[in-house]
């Protein structure tokens, strides 16, 4: 049977992710002072402005206003003729203390204050009520899926020609998409493969085109998931001039899907940047694919999506689930209870086991947060999969 299944991604410069980008400097800024503080940190984005507001709290001095501007110029927005020059945009700052009815519960658990634990890992409780998924599948080295891997690569060599002269005349935002084209549950090709990139006035339709297939496409994608019937658009309407804030608004976590598996997985809803690791939307997203990618790499299935979920103030996740879409080498509760025997899932144990207390983030802000293993991100590690391979035994 044939099926399409589509992913996109948006580069560095795209309103939403210049959002992220700010969001997750500033909270790498406060954990850099204060790896215990508390972070919430959100930006918005139009024409000519940027607002950086939300809560933090914790023993920490950083200039928020001078940490956005960095970010935009950084990315690519440092003159008027991008679009939106981080040098002399507005910058509204309104950030506050972190309600004191929240930290009483993420600053000393329910199962703490009941005497029900007492080691350390119990302290803290998590930091929001929800749900968080984790994914890993064989399609690809870093075990996630080629759709999105493959839309990331892309997005990525849009900044990479734009930043080292190749394509001078590329803005900084964009967008990618990519078709795989599964037949029995296979991938044999790429059905269609979209670029919408912003450039200058003064350069053709035309140009743009051959230059992204020469300059983008062909050095990254694999010439044999290309073939004489994929479909290839390059800047769809024509135009693509006007981008960055001044085309779009920008909001903090409005790319949630681009951030985790391209849709190949479900999702809680809460986004990532800009929340310090004891808010579990971060943390327990972070934990379930740490899980997800090892029971994959450790065998037991081909394909793997784990749900965690927490309440507000309590440590221990109320419910673990998983699915392996038939191809689990277990039953799904049998590797539910491999999970719960085998994984700390406490935010303070989280945060200890994949090192979330140090600043990291504003480098997963863009291109996604799964699956990068360049950068040497803990949750991207397979060291307990000789583990679960050992213990699948036993279930």
């Amino acid at each position: 049977m044939k099926r399409l299944f589509t992913s996109e991604s948006v580069t560095e410069g795209h309103p939403d992710k210049i959002c992220d980008q700010v969001s997750d400097a500033v909270l790498d800024a406060v954990l850099e002072q204060d790896p215990n503080a508390h972070v919430a940190c959100e930006c918005a984005t139009k024409t000519g402005f940027l607002m950086v507001f939300g809560e933090a709290s914790g023993n920490f001095d950083v200039d928020y206003e001078a940490i956005a501007r960095r970010v935009i110029c950084d990315i690519g927005y440092d003159r008027d003729e991008a679009c939106f020059n981080g040098n002399t945009c507005d910058i509204i700052v309104h950030m506050e203390e972190q309600s004191s009815d929240i930290a009483m519960g993420v600053d000393e658990s329910l199962e703490k204050k009941n005497g029900m634990e007492q080691d350390e890992d119990a302290l803290i409780g998590a930091g929001d009520q929800g749900m968080m998924f984790g994914y890993a599948c064989k399609e690809t080295e870093e075990l996630m899926p080629v759709s999105s891997k493959l839309a990331h690569v892309m997005a990525m060599r849009l900044a990479e020609v734009r930043k080292d002269g190749t394509l001078p005349y590329l803005g900084p935002d964009g967008k990618t998409q990519v078709t795989v084209e599964y037949n029995d549950g296979k991938i044999t090709r790429l059905d269609t493969i979209v670029i919408s990139t912003q450039h200058s006035e003064d350069v053709s339709l035309d140009v743009v085109r051959e230059d992204m297939v020469k300059h983008v496409i062909e050095p990254v994608i694999p010439t044999e998931l290309i073939d004489s019937e994929t479909k290839i658009f390059i800047n769809p309407t024509g135009r693509f001039v006007i981008g960055g804030p001044m085309g779009d608004a920008g909001l903090t976590g409005r790319k949630i899907i681009v951030d985790t598996y391209g849709g190949h997985s479900s999702h809680g809803g809460g986004a990532f940047s800009g929340k310090d690791p004891t808010k579990v939307d971060r943390s327990g997203a972070y934990m379930a694919r740490y899980i997800a990618k090892n029971i994959v790499a450790a065998g037991i299935a081909k394909e793997c999506e784990v749900q965690l979920a927490y309440a507000i103030g309590v440590a221990e996740p109320v419910s673990v689930s998983v699915d392996t879409f038939g191809s689990g080498k277990l039953d799904e509760e049998q590797i539910a209870k491999m999970i719960v025997d085998h994984f700390d899932m406490r935010p303070a144990a989280i945060i200890k086991k994949l090192e979330l207390n140090k600043p990291q983030y504003r480098a997963l802000a863009a291109y996604g947060h799964m699956g990068r293993t360049a950068l040497g991100v803990k949750w991207e590690d397979t060291d307990k999969a000789e583990e679960l391979k050992r213990a699948s035994v036993r279930y």
